[in-house]
């Protein structure tokens, strides 16, 4: 029986990976916004290239069924999970899945996680051009070990950021406040996150990496930072969200392109889609909603009593949790609550019209659209004659 050696065995698991997770094409409908593609994201993933495992072209494959549009391939900079068998070179992850991914329609970047546990922690740099031309001098050990060295200098960590800059990357910072960080340093925003900041370096912060962090929603509104929503995946996604869906970042691009999705980050037209529940900034949050729903009206006279029958459909694929609100009454739905569940028309009927008005204003509590840490989106749809 012919034997398989080491790399034969790690090529072929990681083919088994990706044959055996091939599945139906997830639909994830969210809808453009006026003068804006929707495009879904995820740009935090690893490979066998450092300390994921799985190779790349499954990451591509997952995006796919996923009903993603854009991917970076993001892979730490400074550890290597399997020397003995893989060379370093941090371009590979992204030259594999973009011949992975060609007439898939999916977008592949190219990228890296700078990741010392020391201050400014894991930051991922994204659209650079070499991932190899970022130096790592903080480093000791990335040999199937983490070690930094005892003595680090600042120049040495700021080094990857600046060349990183140089190359024109867009940089952000992955979840603030993991729990194995500097414990000299409490502080999660640091002076070094200042000073990248204030050299136009740092742009954005992952409000959600796998999950929601709420320290990383306040320093996105306290700097106005770009808001990301990534999966961090190491290992098979579809395991760890076979029960719901991965978290997305939502690019508002001007056009399905890698610089037309560059720029909309640098301007901050983003929303996170997580468990079912959407995080943005007010224009982009209020845009979304009213994106998505489909609103008919029928007229009726109902043994003598004016009525609208209103109809709402939600063409997304997120269930809005709403509270409705109104001068008039407002049957058949305890207190105006309701869930707008994807592709499920709600009638709702307003009731005593006596005056026969030329609209109706509904406003509208949307409680899984977050606008801000504190608030969820506050809205108002006129229904008219």
């Amino acid at each position: 029986m012919m034997k398989l050696n080491s790399v034969s065995a790690l090529l072929l698991t990681a083919l088994l990976f990706a044959v055996s997770n091939i599945s139906a094409q997830q639909t994830v409908n969210i809808p453009d916004i006026p003068g804006y593609k929707t495009l879904k994201c995820d740009f935090h993933l690893h490979t066998v290239f450092s300390d994921g495992s799985v190779w790349p072209n499954l990451r591509v494959n997952e995006a796919v069924r996923d009903g993603l549009d854009v991917i970076a391939m993001t892979d730490h900079i400074d550890y290597e999970g399997f020397p003995e068998l893989i060379a370093r070179d941090y371009n590979k992850p992204y030259e594999i899945a973009l011949q992975a991914a060609k007439d898939k329609g999916l977008i592949v970047i190219n990228g890296g996680e700078i990741s010392p546990r020391v201050s400014p922690y894991h930051n991922n740099a994204i659209f650079l051009k070499d991932v190899n031309k970022l130096p790592i001098d903080y480093m000791q050990e990335t040999k199937k070990k983490f070690v930094m060295k005892e003595n680090i200098r600042k120049e040495e960590l700021m080094a990857p950021f600046l060349e990183a800059q140089s190359q024109g990357a867009f940089v952000f910072y992955n979840h603030p406040g993991y729990s194995w960080w500097d414990k000299k340093d409490t502080a999660i925003f640091t002076q070094f996150h200042r000073e990248l900041f204030d050299k136009g370096i740092l742009r954005g912060v992952e409000v959600v990496n796998g999950r929601y962090n709420i320290i990383a929603h306040r320093m996105a509104e306290k700097y106005n930072l770009t808001m990301l929503g990534n999966s961090d995946a190491h290992g098979d996604i579809f395991y760890t969200y076979r029960n719901s869906h991965r978290p997305m970042t939502l690019v508002f691009a001007k056009e399905k392109s890698e610089a037309a999705v560059k720029e909309a980050l640098i301007n901050r037209r983003t929303a996170v889609y997580t468990d079912d529940n959407i995080i943005a900034r007010l224009p982009e949050a209020d845009a979304l909603f009213k994106a998505s729903l489909n609103i008919s009206k029928e007229s009726r006279d109902r043994n003598g009593e004016p009525i609208w029958i209103v109809s709402i459909t939600n063409e997304s694929s997120v269930p809005y949790r709403i509270r409705i609100r109104s001068e008039h009454n407002i049957e058949n739905y305890p207190l105006g609550q309701l869930v707008l569940e994807p592709n499920q028309p709600r009638q709702v009927i307003i009731k005593e019209l006596w005056n026969h008005p030329e609209q109706v204003k509904l406003q509208v509590d949307v409680f899984n659209i977050a606008i801000s840490p504190d608030n969820h989106l506050e809205t108002s749809i006129i229904i008219n004659k």
